[in-house]
């Protein structure tokens, strides 16, 4: 994965997290990403596809993903439930339609948000890309966003 890639992905979920959450994030070290499962449990996905392939993953622990779904729902979340799973969903589409308008050369499309949950759950990138992870806190707790996107070869004459 180009670098470059990454750093659309990096200010939009500060962005996001400030504007929407009146949130401020602080990013920690990126490192490539080695395992297949998050490190927390609960992810939003979205898969990007255009002139590159690939996935977005906002990974997140419960206490951020209710903080957040709190905030953006002007309500107290006490537990995980369809509400603050959605709110994690919306915030991973967010974060990913930003990145996508600051990559315009690549024309992605980006997919609806799936939301998975459970410690160890896995997340599978597409098999020609390694993710790049980058790790945040947040005054509620960590979070992560991984991202993995490949060129797609462009046949010659088009």
């Amino acid at each position: 994965m180009k670098a470059e890639y990454i750093n659309p992905f990096i200010a939009s979920l500060g962005t996001v997290f400030r504007t929407m959450l009146q949130c401020e994030v602080k990013r920690g070290a990126i490192h490539l990403k080695e395992r297949s499962s998050p490190n927390y449990p609960i992810s939003g996905v979205i898969g990007l596809s255009g002139l590159a392939v690939g996935t977005v993953v906002l990974s997140m622990s419960e206490q951020v993903a209710r903080q957040a779904a709190s905030t953006m729902l002007m309500a107290d979340c006490q537990e995980v439930n369809a509400d603050v799973l959605d709110a994690v969903g919306e915030l991973t589409n967010m974060v990913a339609g930003r990145a996508k308008a600051q990559l315009e050369e690549l024309e992605l499309s980006v997919s609806l948000p799936s939301i998975i949950t459970g410690q160890d759950h896995e997340v599978r990138f597409p098999s020609n890309v390694t993710p790049i992870c980058v790790p945040f806190e947040t005054p509620w707790g960590p979070l992560t966003l991984e991202v993995g996107l490949a060129p797609v070869a462009v046949p010659a004459g088009t």
